[in-house]
């Protein structure tokens, strides 16, 4: 693995953050505040040809990889967007990761390149009220009728679901105790969201308000069967590989919103003066940002190595969790020490740390949370008893 970034991928960052550049803090604040989505924001980065990124170039993407698109949304995030500028474009990215590799060429053909456009938005359904992080206790179930799945069930927290078209949907196709391994038996769907047959309800939440969380509920909706991902009852081992992108576009973004969170606090500790001198003089002050820089950077080195395992088609599960643990707690503790950095001034949505604090956040929650992680670290990498 080379550490050093091709001149492509630094002209990646570089022209990201040129786009990024026309949508000041204020503009995020504003989208925010009044929970609109961002629209100009997410259609110049679809004229831009970014929301392809990932995408094979035989359907209308750049064929880039899981790498250059953390690239691109850590640029986004370090912009001051965060999550509301990252959430809209990575969907398009991870979410539609398992059509990529496991649809039909029919499918690819007919989605991805409306993906890649920007024009087909897509989400992505896999967590329900009563199971949680347990996959494999999902109750949403598609019946098989013929030509069609008839799908009956309810998901929560699917990021965007008022604004897409469809959802890369996981459904049981076989009751959890009629197989012999829990994980069997389990779907993958590309379903349509905006039918009658779907009620879509946006869920309130503490911070990423300009793009919607929401539970949805399918009552006998019909999906075709032309519009499966892969084998019937394999659809959860078609699921990791969304899974494993996702963890690591998301410690991307952590790291790239912790940059943002420095970079405010760096500035206002050089300018700040209280009692004659800047406070960033001050240890109190200059140690912690210090810290918080040093772990943003292990966290790069751990996401950029399991960006590169997933693009070599190599097993990346250690890499892709240990990633997203570590981008979130270096990116929460960054954005955590900027707010005090501030003093009281963090707290004000004028400074704009307040915001990324709530923003980081969700990142040690989101995709999984941390205790997870650490479950999976210990069973799958230390080889210590399972203890759920």
């Amino acid at each position: 693995m080379d550490f050093i970034e091709s001149e492509e991928q630094r002209m990646i960052r570089e022209s990201v953050a040129n786009l990024c550049s026309r949508f000041p803090d204020e503009y995020w604040e504003e989208r925010d505040r009044l929970g609109e989505f961002p629209q100009e924001f997410y259609d110049l980065v679809a004229e831009a040809g970014w929301i392809g990124t990932a995408i094979p170039e035989r359907w209308g993407g750049a064929g880039r990889g899981i790498r250059d698109a953390a690239i691109l949304l850590e640029e986004i995030a370090a912009s001051g967007a965060a999550m509301n500028g990252a959430s809209p474009v990575h969907l398009s990215m991870f979410g539609i990761h398992p059509l990529v590799k496991h649809g039909s060429d029919a499918m690819r053909e007919k989605y991805l390149p409306d993906v890649a456009s920007g024009s087909l938005h897509v989400a992505f359904g896999v967590t329900e009220p009563d199971a949680g992080t347990d996959t494999t206790s999902i109750r949403t179930f598609a019946r098989r009728e013929g030509d069609e799945y008839i799908v009956r069930g309810r998901k929560v927290w699917t990021t965007k679901a008022t604004h897409c078209e469809r959802v890369v949907l996981l459904v049981r196709t076989t009751p959890r105790e009629e197989v012999e391994r829990k994980t069997d038996g389990m779907t993958l769907l590309f379903a349509e969201l905006q039918r009658p047959e779907v009620s879509v309800s946006p869920i309130p939440k503490l911070g990423r308000n300009a793009v919607t969380t929401c539970e949805v509920v399918y009552e006998d909706l019909p999906v075709a069967v032309s519009d499966r991902i892969g084998e019937e009852g394999k659809g959860f081992y078609h699921l990791l590989d969304g899974l494993n992108a996702e963890r690591i576009l998301v410690a991307s973004e952590a790291v790239g919103i912790g940059r943002a969170a420095l970079r405010r606090a760096v500035d206002y500790a050089n300018e700040r003066t209280v009692f004659d001198r800047p406070i960033g003089k001050n240890q109190g002050i200059a140690f912690p940002l210090a810290q918080a820089r040093t772990q943003l950077e292990a966290a790069a080195l751990m996401v950029a190595k399991a960006a590169w395992l997933i693009d070599h088609d190599r097993p990346c599960g250690k890499e892709a969790n240990m990633a997203k643990w570590l981008a979130a707690e270096a990116g929460f503790n960054a954005a955590d020490v900027a707010l005090q950095t501030h003093g009281g001034f963090g707290y004000a949505r004028e400074y704009h740390v307040e915001r990324y604090w709530r923003e980081a956040r969700l990142m040690k929650l989101a995709p999984i949370t941390q205790e997870m992680i650490l479950n999976y670290v210990a069973e799958h990498v230390l080889g210590l008893p399972r203890s759920y």
